[in-house]
């Protein structure tokens, strides 16, 4: 029988926090979601509900430095335990300022890149929500990181496409505003493939 790589398989807590912070994202873009078929008259509920995800994530930020600080084992090294936290945290950040400009710039209509980019968005959390339970087991997670990285491209390429669009359809204010959406969920993106690109140096570091 096949022994699974482990690291230090009696203290998972951490990795309970970290694959929260994960659902968070996931719920931020059911959130956004909402707020991309919602009228302007509900913009401000959803953000303020958007605000809330952010408020949870950070504060698992919080406890899962805690966590580390108190617990004798971890289950990864403190850095990089810290690393893929605070990526979760900023992906968080940034999905949650994508849904402020969209309340306070009031836009109704936007793209349908948008909802694309969301998708986006969705599969790598639900991907990273998995990934990070099985941190401390290390086998199969390659096909976690080259799958985010693959997501991270095609959004790369909806961004520009995306950016085209808008600079094609629409004059300089409302272009810049939807450009400043559009850059916030490209920069969700990013910190995901962040996340997925740590998961990878970890499996490098530890094979």
């Amino acid at each position: 029988m096949q022994v699974k790589l482990r690291l230090f398989p009696q203290e998972n807590a951490g990795l309970d926090l970290l694959s929260q912070m994960a659902s968070q994202v996931t719920l931020g873009v059911q959130t956004l979601s909402e707020i991309l078929g919602a009228s302007t008259d509900d913009f401000e509920r959803l953000a303020e509900q958007m605000h809330q995800h952010e408020a949870k994530s950070t504060d698992l930020h919080y406890a899962l430095m805690t966590s580390m600080r108190t617990s004798f084992i971890n289950p990864l090294p403190r850095e990089d335990m810290y690393a893929l936290s605070r990526y979760l945290n900023e992906a968080m950040e940034k999905l949650d300022g994508a849904a402020e400009l969209i309340a306070l710039y009031r836009l109704d209509r936007l793209s349908g890149r948008a909802t694309e980019q969301l998708e986006v968005i969705g599969r790598q959390a639900e991907l990273t929500v998995q990934a990070m339970q099985q941190l401390g087991e290390l086998d199969d997670l390659e096909d976690y990181w080259l799958e985010v990285l693959r997501l991270a491209k095609r959004a790369e390429r909806t961004h520009r496409i995306y950016v085209f669009e808008l600079l094609k359809d629409h004059k300089a204010i409302p272009y810049a505003r939807r450009r400043d959406v559009a850059n916030q969920l490209v920069d969700v993106t990013k910190e995901m493939r962040r996340v997925a690109t740590h998961v990878g140096s970890i499996i490098v570091k530890e094979s």
